[in-house]
C-alpha cells in the first residue's frame, strides 16, 4: 500500500506539466518547445505576440513569431522559412551551453542561435526574441536577423567592412 501512495504523490505532481506544456514569455536553460504540442508557445507579456511552431504546410512547420490575436495569425519573423521541419518529434531547445536550436525529428540542427551563455530565451512586448544571459545583457536577437516584415519598433542595422 505504502509503494502505490508513493507512486501517485510522484506522478501527480508532473502530470500537469506533461499535459500544459509550456505557455509563458519565456524559456529556461534546458527547456524546449515541441512541434507536437500547440500550446507549446511563448507569448509576449502584452499577448500581442505568440512564438512557436507555425504550419507552413503538410506536415511542415517552422519557428515563428505572429500576431497572436489576428485572424490569419500574421507572422513578422521566422527562423527557418526555407526548411521547414516535421510535425513529430520537431523542437526548439534552449541547450545547457545557451544555444538555441532547431532540431527536426532526425536531430538535425536546422537552425542554431550559435550563442554560448544564454541562460534565458524570451519574448519581448515588441515581438524581439532575445537570447540573455544571467546578468540580462542580450546575446542574440530576432531583431537582427528580419525576415520580410518590419515593425515599428524595430531597428534596422548592418555592420560596415
Amino acid at each position: 500500500m505504502m509503494k502505490t501512495i508513493v507512486i501517485i504523490f510522484v506522478i501527480l505532481p508532473i502530470a500537469p506539466i506533461l499535459i500544459l506544456g509550456i505557455n509563458g514569455n519565456s524559456l529556461s536553460k534546458g527547456s524546449f518547445l515541441s512541434v507536437e504540442n500547440p500550446i507549446d508557445t511563448l507569448t509576449s507579456p502584452n499577448s500581442v505576440f505568440s512564438a512557436g511552431f507555425y504550419p507552413v504546410g503538410n506536415n511542415a512547420f517552422c519557428f515563428a513569431i505572429w500576431f497572436k490575436n489576428s485572424v490569419d495569425k500574421a507572422v513578422v519573423w521566422m527562423a527557418n522559412r526555407d526548411q521547414p521541419v516535421n510535425g513529430k518529434f520537431s523542437r526548439l531547445k534552449l541547450l545547457k551551453d545557451g544555444n538555441l536550436k532547431l532540431m527536426d525529428a532526425g536531430r538535425i540542427t536546422l537552425w542554431s542561435s550559435n550563442t554560448f551563455g544564454s541562460s534565458i530565451l524570451q519574448l519581448l512586448d515588441t515581438s524581439n526574441l532575445v537570447l540573455k544571459n544571467s546578468s540580462q545583457a542580450i546575446l542574440w536577437q530576432s531583431f537582427k536577423f528580419p525576415t520580410n516584415t518590419s515593425l515599428a519598433n524595430q531597428y534596422l542595422t548592418w555592420e560596415l567592412t
